[in-house]
């Protein structure tokens, strides 16, 4: 398993459009076969400011994802919509 933590700061005029997106692309990440978990969470001292926790079977499921119509598109409006680029973050648990 791979954890992937994504912490995404938003433009403020920018949140609701950010969360109706980001919905779409959650529902459609965690029908993909190699997903365990993919969820967003906002900080409640800072608003628009999330992190997306993502779980994954292995890297070939993350590549599948990254490649995906829905990841593709989310990504193209982020890229108008964040105030700073991405940090990602990512651990293997051992076993």
């Amino acid at each position: 398993m791979i954890i992937v933590q994504a912490f995404l700061k938003v433009q403020a005029d920018a949140r609701e459009a950010f969360i109706e997106q980001a919905k779409i692309l959650i529902a459609a990440t965690q029908r993909e076969p190699g997903n365990i978990s993919y969820k967003l969470y906002e900080d409640a001292e800072q608003p628009s400011h999330f992190v997306m926790l993502e779980e994954w079977r292995d890297q070939q499921a993350i590549d599948e994802h990254n490649e995906s119509a829905h990841y593709t598109a989310f990504a193209g409006f982020a890229r108008g919509v964040l105030a700073a680029p991405p940090e990602l973050k990512l651990s293997i648990p051992k076993q």
